[in-house]
C-alpha cells in the first residue's frame, strides 16, 4: 500500500518552514562556552603604571554580558613584557598571549557588574598596550587605556601631612618585659644564633648568613646579623621559637633596624611571619620600588598597592641607622598599621575600608591575619643584597613604643 502524501496549503508551508528556521536559529544562539554566558562581552580598561625595566598594570573588566559563574579574560602583548606576579586573579602567559582567571573569590560577575585585578612583570623596552581583550572568548567592545606614568624614583621621605587616621599623641612605653618576645640578643653566647632563635630557610636557602654580632648594636653590646643576598628564593632567615598563636586580639611588633643598601626596585622582605589564616603562608614585610611595604603570600598582594599613588604614600627605610619599625595587626578584622619612628605611614595603613591605588588589593581578602610566628632576615625575588642588623625586637599583646 503506498503512503499517502501529506498536503498543506502553500501558506501552511511557509509558517511550518518559517518555525523550522526560528528552531534552528535558537540552536545556534546556545552559549557553548564552559565558563558563564556573556553575549554581549565587556568593557576593559587597563592602567599602566611603567617604569624603567618593569611595570605594573590595573585591569578593570565591567561585564556586558548575563552574570558570570567564573570568568577568564585574555588579551596579547605587542612588545617584550613578561608578567612576573598578579593579584586578584591567576594569571599565566605563553608567548605574548595573556590568561586571567578568576580567583576563588572573584568568580561571580553579575550582568553589568565589574572586576578588577592586577599584574607586574618586566619589559626591556614600551610596547604597544593591548587592545584585544576577550572575556570567556567573546572579544570586549570597548576597550580603553591610561597613558602610562613614571612612578617616582625615589619616593617622598616624609609621608603627606594628612594621614588616614590620627597616630597616638604618645608613644607607647619602650619597656617589654611583659612581651611574648623581648630581646636585645644580650642572652646568646655563641657566633650563631641559638636557644630562642634558630636559622631557617623557609623555601628555599642559598648563600646567606646569619650571626651574633658584638661590634654593631642598638643597646647593650650584641644584635642579630643578617648577610643577604640576592637571587630568586635565596632565603636566610632567624626565626623564634616563641608561639604568637595565643597573642592578640591585636598583635604588637616592634624592632630596632639597620641596613646597609637601599630598598630595590624589586621585591624584597626582611621580617616573615607564618600565618594560619593563610594555610602557614608568610605575611611580610620589607620593600618594593625602593619603599617600605607588606606583602601577602598566599595571593602576592601588596600593601600599599604598586602604583605612583600607593608607593609615595609609604616610605624608604633609611640606611646606615638603626630605625625603629612598629607594627600593629588585628586578628579579628583585615587592618593593620605601620609606624617608622613614631610616625605613622600612610601608605602602610589598612582601616578596612578600600582606597583605589591603595589598599584596595590589601582588602581583598576579608580573612583576617593570625601570625603565629616571628622571622627576621632576608629574601631577594632578583636583585638586592643586604646586610642588616635587628636589636631590641619585642612583639605583645599591647603597645610597644621606641
Amino acid at each position: 500500500m503506498l503512503a499517502r502524501t501529506l498536503r498543506l496549503p502553500p501558506r501552511l508551508w511557509m509558517a511550518v518552514a518559517a518555525a523550522i528556521a526560528l528552531a534552528v536559529s535558537l540552536l545556534i544562539s546556545v552559549p557553548t562556552s564552559g565558563f558563564g554566558a556573556s553575549a554581549s562581552g565587556c568593557r576593559a580598561e587597563y592602567t599602566l603604571n611603567e617604569w624603567s625595566g618593569g611595570y605594573t598594570a590595573q585591569v578593570h573588566v565591567t561585564n556586558l554580558g548575563a552574570a558570570l559563574s567564573s570568568w577568564r579574560l585574555t588579551w596579547t602583548y605587542a612588545g617584550d613584557q613578561k608578567i612576573t606576579s598578579a593579584w586578584n586573579a591567576t594569571v599565566t602567559q605563553n608567548g605574548h598571549s595573556v590568561t586571567a582567571v578568576n580567583a576563588s573569590y572573584n568568580g561571580v560577575v553579575a550582568a553589568g557588574g565589574t572586576v578588577d585585578f592586577g599584574v607586574q612583570g618586566t619589559a626591556g623596552s614600551a610596547g604597544s598596550q593591548p587592545a584585544d581583550f576577550a572575556l570567556n572568548d567573546l572579544p570586549c567592545g570597548g576597550v580603553s587605556t591610561t597613558p602610562p606614568t613614571t612612578p617616582p624614583t625615589t619616593p617622598p621621605t616624609t609621608p603627606p601631612t594628612t594621614p588616614p587616621t590620627t597616630p597616638p599623641t604618645t608613644s607607647p612605653p619602650a619597656g617589654c618585659d611583659s612581651a611574648t618576645i623581648c630581646t636585645g640578643f644580650e642572652d646568646q653566647s655563641g657566633a650563631g644564633p641559638a636557644g630562642d632563635w634558630r636559622f631557617t630557610a623557609p623555601d628555599c636557602q642559598g648563600t646567606g648568613t646569619a650571626a651574633i654580632d658584638t661590634t654593631v648594636a642598638h643597646s647593650g653590646s650584641k644584635s642579630l646579623r643578617v648577610d643577604g643576598k640576592a637571587g630568586y628564593c635565596n632565603h636566610a632567615f632567624v626565626a623564634s621559637t616563641a608561639d604568637l598563636s595565643s597573642v592578640g586580639p591585636v598583635v604588637y611588633i616592634r624592632m630596632w633596624v639597620r641596613h646597609t643598601t637601599a630598598l630595590p626596585t624589586s621585591h624584597v622582605a626582611f621580617v616573615s611571619m607564618p600565618d594560619s589564616s593563610q594555610g602557614g603562608r608568610a605575611l611580610r614585610i620589607g620593600g618594593q620600588n625602593g619603599a617600605l611595604q607588606w606583602n601577602r603570600e598566599s595571593d602576592d598582594a601588596t600593601l600599599p598597592a604598586q602604583s605612583p599613588a600607593g608607593v609615595s604614600l609609604s616610605s624608604p627605610l633609611p640606611t646606615l641607622t638603626w630605625q625603629c619599625l612598629r607594627f600593629a595587626v588585628d586578628t579579628t578584622a583585615p587592618k593593620l598599621d605601620t609606624w617608622l619612628n613614631d610616625t605613622q605611614i600612610p601608605g602602610l595603613h589598612a582601616d578596612g575600608v578600600p582606597t583605589q591605588d591603595i589598599d584596595q588589593q590589601w582588602l581583598s581578602r576579608t580573612t583576617p591575619p593570625r601570625p603565629t610566628a616571628l622571622r627576621l632576615g632576608w629574601e631577594s625575588y632578583a636583585t638586592g643584597d643586604d646586610t642588616l642588623w635587628f636589636d631590641d625586637v619585642a612583639v605583645g599583646s599591647a603597645p610597644l613604643g621606641c
